[in-house]
């Protein structure tokens, strides 16, 4: 092979080699691979769903599905890229989220929900009372979960009236399981029965019940969500030097992360704001309005969000389907 031809050869093959690996790089929905989403069941992680998803479809062409199933097995699902994103991913919170990650099965990207917050609550009546409704306070000194020893009769399980009743997530949620271990680690576990509604819904239906006739009851719950923005709560305090900072991301399949870096640029930059998600999806909560038409609703009242999310092209052809 003379030098002029063994240079051409070498140039054919860098540009095959570079022709590929741009292929590679923008190739996931190019091929008509769909990008499979977790079918989340909770109001702020349907909505940054929906979110996502558009941006995918509509800016960058991209077909999307969604695959229902709890936080678990959805975690499981991504590490194995039976799925490739899980749009609101509270990070550190699961055993099958932490191994993935140390074992570079999954990885989260970006920062969607900044400020979220969870933990055990009460109606603030029950501490303060309320004049208004003329209710008076049954626990004034009630400040910490480590005080519900002596507050099972305010919080009685109807059907076990010897135990006060706490009601926990969803069966299958992350935070159900360690709810179930704060029960145990306060010794509260044989004082309190560990109640388990079947859907997030559900849980809402019970606050609200119990809230608007004035009776007492313990949960769990967490920001963003809508219930917040309907009722008046106080926070039980934890034992001292317990951090519960909330990371949430979104999480990727190593697949998707590795083979679609333009799109892992675009779901890094995407975060709506806190008082602006809790409002919307009150919004959500009060109108009746489903996620997908919420989502829509956001791009159309808030470009001056999520422009800076997308590139110039990706948002007139966004803009072009409101």
């Amino acid at each position: 092979m003379t030098m002029k031809n063994s240079v051409k050869a070498c140039l054919l093959s860098m540009g095959l080699v570079m022709g590929s690996a741009s292929t590679y790089a923008a190739g996931w929905c190019d091929s008509g691979k769909p990008v499979k989403f977790a079918g989340l069941n909770w109001e702020s992680g349907m909505l940054l769903t929906d979110v996502l998803q558009t941006i995918l479809k509509e800016g960058y062409g991209c077909q999307v599905d969604t695959i229902p199933g709890n936080s678990i097995t959805m975690e499981s699902a991504l590490s194995s890229n039976d799925i490739q994103v899980l749009a609101e991913e509270w990070v550190g919170r699961s055993e099958v989220w932490n191994k993935a990650a140390q074992s570079g099965k999954v990885v989260g990207v970006g920062a969607p929900i900044i400020g979220a917050t969870e933990g055990w609550y009460v109606p603030r009546y029950l501490i303060e009372g309320d004049a208004k409704r003329n209710i008076k306070a049954k626990a004034p000194d009630l400040k910490k979960i480590a005080d519900l020893t002596r507050y099972t009769e305010l919080f009685k399980d109807q059907e076990e009236p010897g135990k006060g009743r706490f009601y926990n997530c969803p069966a299958g949620w992350t935070c159900e399981l360690e709810n179930t271990e704060m029960l145990k680690s306060y010794g509260l576990e044989g004082s309190y029965t560990n109640f388990r509604p079947g859907t997030g819904p559900a849980l809402d239906a019970a606050v609200l019940s119990s809230y608007k006739r004035a009776e007492p009851i313990l949960f769990y719950y967490w920001t963003p969500t809508p219930l917040m923005g309907q009722v008046d709560l106080v926070k039980l305090e934890e034992k001292p030097g317990v951090d519960k900072k909330i990371s949430i991301q979104v999480g990727l399949s190593k697949a998707f992360h590795e083979q679609a870096p333009e799109l892992v640029a675009v779901l890094e930059k995407v975060n709506l704001p806190i008082d602006l998600l809790n409002q919307n999806l009150a919004r959500m909560t009060k109108e009746h309005i489903d996620s997908p038409k919420l989502a829509k609703i956001f791009f159309k009242e808030h470009p001056e969000i999520w422009h800076g999310w997308v590139s110039e092209a990706a948002a007139k052809k966004i803009a072009a389907t409101l």
